[in-house]
């Protein structure tokens, strides 16, 4: 009954350095890594899947890297194609997506609990997070659960292993209460190479040489027992291979024609990871005071506002993979990674708030030989700063506009962890604790475009200080901006609207003057003739 081969089948979706478009098995995307520029998928869930599952299987194929040194060669010499080929065939067995002794990613022994004398199974949807209506339906999602009918097993494979990457914890099942997976909820670095093979090696951090003796993934593991799994086991993390194929849930598929579809499954409670200090090599971590550190998360904030998070630095916080991927091409600077995906999700408890996929250029400075991360912290709290002078300024103009001489207004109140909006925060658009009003929005999505071409003035022979200027004006300009629109929305001819507008815009028109003055110290005095 042994179907579908990920070794040989074709279910890894990549584009090739010319542009075209096909999919691959594992052998034929490893071997031929440096034709590739990417792993492409719409979801970001299946996109950095992906790649942590290729990084599994290579730590395992290739016993290493062990410590930079090991790491150096092997980025120069290339992916070794024996030694890969060699592990593969050795473990053939273990990659049929459908069979009688070790079905991939799936526990044998689980079957779907009885209703009725009849089975229970799953539709397919149940591991996709971007159909899976229990969780998160989304918005044009046309797929009806009851009647989803069958997928490509190409498919099913990759939802399989982002489901058991990203599933969220939170509700019964056949076996025990569900547990997140160890890297649900946190944003995932991915520097990115010329190609896939630079940027799989520039992801494989070194791992310990006794650490790595015992890090198994999924595939070289004996099969958990079914009592376990229904008990509600938990376990510690041996190692990165280990925590990139985690047994999250226990999912079985069920075998029905020829293999080439799926339409129904098994689903339950998997592995529960009792790693709590677990760093996962591809997240940034931040220290909190009442959590202490713990992965950078999706904010609705955007992840660029956090952006210092991902560059390295003494403090050691900011994702290995970044930290490796710098240390690796210091000496080789041409295969410095120009850019870095974060991908993941963002989750209120169970509930899936939305996914998502952001690339920033990683600045070119960060192949020299000091730290930027103080200096791109400094940049985001200025302009921190100067918003939180504009929120100032809006919230005194709408206080004078609803009061109206004596009336008493509401004021924001905190109840139970309940966040209730006041009559200001409502007048400008805070209807909670997270809204961002629509002329802060405005001012954080114009500053966004200009971070970015900051980041590509960060090159190793540019000055900070001549950086910083840049910026300044960027948060100045867009500051002003910013307040005439408000004031041309808010005003429309009414006279107590403008006189309110003028008491309130003595704050904004300070933090002008003061960017001003900062800005002509930091300009190149002209020689006077």
């Amino acid at each position: 009954m042994s179907r579908f081969n990920l070794i040989d089948e074709k279910w890894i979706p990549v584009r090739f350095l010319d542009g075209t478009r096909d999919e691959l098995g594992i052998r034929d995307t490893l071997l031929r890594s440096k034709e590739i520029a990417a792993i492409e998928d719409p979801s970001p869930l299946v996109v950095a899947a992906l790649h942590r599952f290729l990084l599994a299987v290579l730590y395992r194929a290739l016993e290493g890297p062990t410590d930079i040194d090991q790491a150096k060669v092997l980025f120069k010499a290339g992916l070794p194609r024996e030694k890969i080929t060699a592990y593969l065939e050795k473990w053939r067995d273990r990659f049929w997506l459908f069979d009688e002794k070790h079905p991939f990613y799936q526990v044998l022994a689980y079957e779907p609990q009885e209703n009725n004398a009849k089975k229970e199974w799953k539709s397919w949807p149940a591991i996709a997070a971007e159909h899976n209506a229990s969780n998160a339906k989304v918005l044009f999602d046309h797929v009806e659960i009851a009647t989803a009918g069958p997928i490509p097993s190409r498919m099913a494979a990759r939802w399989l292993i982002a489901c058991q990457t990203f599933a969220l914890g939170g509700g019964n099942s056949d076996f025990a209460y569900t547990k997140s997976a160890p890297s649900a909820t946190g944003a995932m670095a991915l520097p990115l190479g010329v190609h896939l093979h630079d940027t799989l090696l520039l992801s494989l951090v070194p791992e310990n040489r006794e650490v790595l003796k015992g890090d198994l993934p999924i595939w070289e593991r004996e099969p958990v027992p079914l009592a376990s799994l229904k008990k509600g086991i938990a376990r510690s993390a041996m190692g990165v291979a280990d925590l990139y194929t985690w047994l999250t849930r226990s999912i079985k598929f069920h075998f029905a024609g020829n293999g080439e579809t799926l339409s129904e499954l098994a689903f339950a409670s998997g592995v529960a990871c009792s790693s709590e200090n677990r760093v996962d090599p591809m997240f940034g971590y931040e220290i909190d005071v009442k959590w202490g550190k713990r992965p950078i998360p999706f904010r609705d904030r955007g992840l660029w506002r956090d952006f210092d998070s991902l560059l390295p630095d003494e403090s050691h916080l900011a994702p290995e993979v970044i930290e490796h991927a710098t240390a690796l091409t210091r000496s080789n600077r041409h295969r410095f990674p120009r850019s870095v995906i974060v991908l993941g999700q963002a989750n209120s408890k169970a509930k899936i708030d939305y996914w998502r996929m952001e690339c920033f250029a990683l600045p070119e400075k960060m192949a020299g030989d000091r730290f930027i991360r103080t200096e791109i912290r400094q940049l985001l709290t200025e302009a921190e700063d100067a918003e939180k002078v504009f929120e100032k300024s809006l919230r005194t103009a709408a206080k004078h506009i609803i009061a109206k001489g004596e009336r008493e207004l509401q004021a924001d109140k905190w109840s139970k962890g309940q966040w209730t909006p006041g009559d200001v925060s409502k007048f400008i658009g805070k209807s909670t604790s997270e809204t961002v009003p629509v002329a802060l929005a405005n001012y954080w999505s114009t500053l966004e475009s200009k971070f970015h071409e900051i980041l590509r003035e960060y090159t190793l022979g540019r000055d900070y200080e001549d950086i910083r200027c840049l910026w300044l004006k960027s948060v100045r300009d867009t500051l002003k901006t910013a307040w005439e629109q408000h004031r041309a929305s808010v005003s429309v001819g009414d006279a107590w609207a403008i006189r309110a507008l003028v008491k309130a815009e003595g704050p904004v028109f300070r933090k002008l003057k003061e960017l001003k003055t900062e800005i002509v110290k930091l300009e190149p005095q002209k020689e006077v003739a």
